[in-house]
């Protein structure tokens, strides 16, 4: 319906305004009175030197004369150019073109790769981390539902101060406990750490005598020197790699690559000797530097002082290591929002490595998830860990679903219960303008009422419902009269693509959770406002409510949530 309307205003302002500038103005009225679609014509006001609603009356004219189609009417006022569409070409359209409207599109031929969720190995994987991954994984399914192969990779930090200070805690304080499977006990250690090299700095400065012990078992582990430590390293390594697939799994989410920060460490310190060779880098009182201070971007420590490799020498060899192994057209790395400056540091030191595909690898920052009390760290320990997180939230769940059917057997119960949970955290975060900072407030994410996960899945279960209590039998479809209830939700409907379309080159799944949220809103008017079964227009309707079903579910999918036949 837009595109045809689109295509009638091009045949009118050829050599003025192109055909995709006028499909980016082209909105939707707020007032079904005010027209299904809306041309403003204030932009045109330079180019015609006329006032905007002379321009609008006379487009509006000049539309009206050609073969309209689709369009039943059009009128002028305020400065706009409004088309009424035709309430059953709508309708049919709709129906007829829900399969073409939620089939991926066709191959672009493009291939993407995406980095994401980044947890280290060593710390907490906790709430905080959820965002991240959420994030990734919609954005990775937008762009193969748009045609892109699309390549998710995940980089974590298995080496660094991080770990040297584990396995120092480990070795001097909790040796004799043994190595646990255990997610909170490896968090713990590094907390406990931290806590006491804080506490031995306080005391004795910079300098403490601890924290030189951290720095030669840092040393250790990069030269690999130490057999116990490196061995220590090993085990304790893949502890934390193998509790992440549970978490990945339960996410919904899968990872094509794994790198990791050891296997780039070499090939970063050849990175930073052979920056300061093209005197891009220089050594400064015994340090590796990059000074990016007349681009506004500080100064880039690569190495330390005794010689070990920082994040940034290790960040540029994996962006080499992508370029080389991963061909791709386009490289997207998401992190939180206190990296910005990190990766516009890289992004400057790419260009003036002048990297061929510098221009192709891009970053997305997202905003941290805070808890009432605060900032998470991972440092303090004052954060809420994955493991116990889902525990709680499933655990409450469960609550709300035997109030409404406490005949599920466990192993369905707990089944749901993840789902909606899952769908309550996802959406919680996904709805939100990724560059914002939010609080995550548990008792509204689980509210079955409202903007929330559940609500939505709740909308999708109504609707199935409404579908399976008809016995399937061939119907004639009558369109006899439809009431505004159904026609907002048909436009809603249409919309779909150009949402998925919007959010993928603004690279925002929130505009995909909120469209989702409004599409749910409209089907529930619908359903109050319009019997189905047993109606004379039961044949269209059961039709329309099939149409909402699976384009929530499509809708849902491209968040990375799953859906529930019954609630």
């Amino acid at each position: 319906m837009k595109s045809e309307i689109v295509s009638l205003l091009a045949g009118e302002l050829k050599g003025k305004v192109t055909k995709e500038e006028i499909e980016r103005l082209v909105e939707i009225p707020p007032n079904d009175a005010m027209g299904d679609f809306a041309f403003p014509c204030f932009s045109l006001a330079k180019i015609e030197k006329k006032n905007p609603l002379a321009i609008a009356e006379d487009l509006a004219e000049r539309v009206r004369k050609k073969k309209l189609g689709v369009v039943s009417n059009v009128d002028a006022k305020g400065g706009y150019v409004n088309f009424f569409v035709d309430k059953k070409s709508i309708a049919d359209g709709v129906l007829k073109n829900l399969d073409a409207l939620l089939k991926e599109r066709k191959k672009t031929g493009k291939k993407v790769m995406i980095e994401f969720s980044q947890p280290n190995t060593h710390k907490a994987f906790h709430v905080g981390h959820i965002r991240g991954t959420a994030i990734g994984e919609s954005l990775s399914r937008i762009f193969e539902f748009n045609g892109d192969k699309v390549v998710r990779a995940n980089y974590s930090g298995d080496t660094g101060m991080h770990i040297a200070k584990w396995i120092w805690c480990y070795q001097k304080f909790h040796k004799k406990e043994g190595l646990k499977d255990d997610e909170s006990w490896i968090a713990g250690i590094y907390v406990d750490a931290v806590k006491r090299l804080a506490k031995d700095e306080e005391e004795n400065g910079e300098s403490g005598k601890l924290q030189e012990e951290v720095n030669e078992i840092n040393r250790k582990i990069e030269t690999k020197s130490d057999k116990e430590i490196n061995e220590l390293w090993k085990k304790t390594r893949q502890l934390s790699i193998k509790s992440w697939e549970k978490i990945y799994r339960e996410l919904n989410t899968h990872f094509d690559i794994h790198f990791f920060e050891s296997e780039v460490e070499i090939d970063a310190k050849k990175v930073a000797q052979d920056l300061v060779k093209k005197k891009i880098a220089v050594v400064d009182d015994g340090a590796t530097i990059i000074d990016l201070k007349d681009y506004g971007l500080s100064v880039w420590v690569l190495l330390r002082k005794d010689g070990t490799v920082l994040y940034s020498a290790k960040d540029i060899a994996l962006a080499e290591k992508k370029f080389d192994e991963f061909p791709s057209n386009r490289y997207l790395v998401l992190v939180a929002d206190e990296q910005k400056l990190h990766f516009q540091q890289l992004s400057k030191t790419l260009e003036l490595m002048k990297v061929k595909n510098a221009k192709d690898y891009g970053f997305l920052t997202f905003g941290m998830v805070r808890l009432p009390t605060g900032k998470m760290s991972s440092r303090t320990g004052d954060n809420i860990l994955y493991s116990d997180f889902i525990k709680e939230v499933v655990d409450a769940i469960k609550e709300e679903i035997k109030k409404r059917d406490n005949t599920l057997g466990v192993k369905e119960l707990e089944r749901r219960a993840l789902v909606v949970a899952i769908a309550a955290i996802k959406y919680s975060f996904l709805k939100q303008d990724p560059n914002r900072v939010i609080v995550f407030d548990k008792s509204n994410a689980l509210q079955f009422e409202g903007d929330t996960g559940p609500y939505l899945l709740y909308s999708y279960a109504r609707a199935s419902s409404i579908i399976r209590k008809v016995k399937a039998k061939s119907e004639k479809l009558k369109i006899i009269d439809l009431k505004q209830e159904e026609v907002r939700l048909l436009k809603k409907i249409a919309d779909f693509s150009e949402i998925v379309e919007k959010s993928c080159k603004e690279l925002a799944p929130n505009l995909i959770a909120n469209y989702c949220y409004e599409l749910s809103g409209l089907f529930n008017e619908f359903y109050h406002a319009c019997p189905v079964i047993g109606s004379d227009e039961q044949a269209f309707r059961l039709k329309l409510v099939d149409a909402f079903r699976l384009t929530i579910k499509k809708g849902l999918y491209l968040l990375g949530i799953d859906v529930l036949e019954e609630m």
